[in-house]
């Protein structure tokens, strides 16, 4: 995987989400088409830790599963707009202008460390299956190099 720059800016252009539920803060490395590598902050101020748990702050599970999916929709975007003569054979990509991905499928979910402020969430995808409309992906979320979650996913264009 090759070292790639892509700040808060640039993933603004590309991704539909804002604050506060924009979920990745640098894309730090970019395989296209095989995987991604990008990393959010956790701070204090994120209105999650309001209400769970004001006194002991853990960042909920889903949220950590919308980080890793908000990573993959990143790393099938800038596949595209980085390598789009690589898309792999038999794949024909619509035009993703407009377009969002949803959730479709998640397999093999596991929590294996609760991420708090301060933390920083590392996030890697690596592409399973590529199809037209419908992408699999595995995802892991480390903090400190410890596994915090990991996800196999499914998402679909809409």
């Amino acid at each position: 995987m090759t070292d790639f720059k892509y700040d808060i800016s640039d993933i603004m252009r590309i991704m539909p989400h804002r604050y506060p539920f924009l979920m990745v803060d640098r894309v730090t490395a970019l395989e296209p088409w095989k995987s991604i590598s990008a990393y959010k902050n956790i701070t204090c101020n994120e209105p999650q830790f309001q209400g769970h748990f004001p006194a002991m702050p853990v960042m909920p599970g889903v949220l950590l599963v919308e980080a890793m999916g908000q990573a993959a929709a990143m790393f099938v975007a800038l596949s595209v707009k980085e390598a789009p003569d690589r898309v792999p054979d038999g794949v024909e990509l619509p035009d993703l202008e407009g377009r969002v991905a949803f959730f479709a499928g998640f397999d093999k979910v596991k929590f294996r460390r609760q991420v708090i402020p301060g933390d920083r969430l590392d996030m890697e995808v690596t592409l399973l299956r590529l199809g037209s409309r419908i992408w699999k992906v595995a995802a892991l979320a480390t903090v400190d190099g410890q596994k915090a979650a990991e996800a196999e996913m499914m998402a679909a264009l809409s």
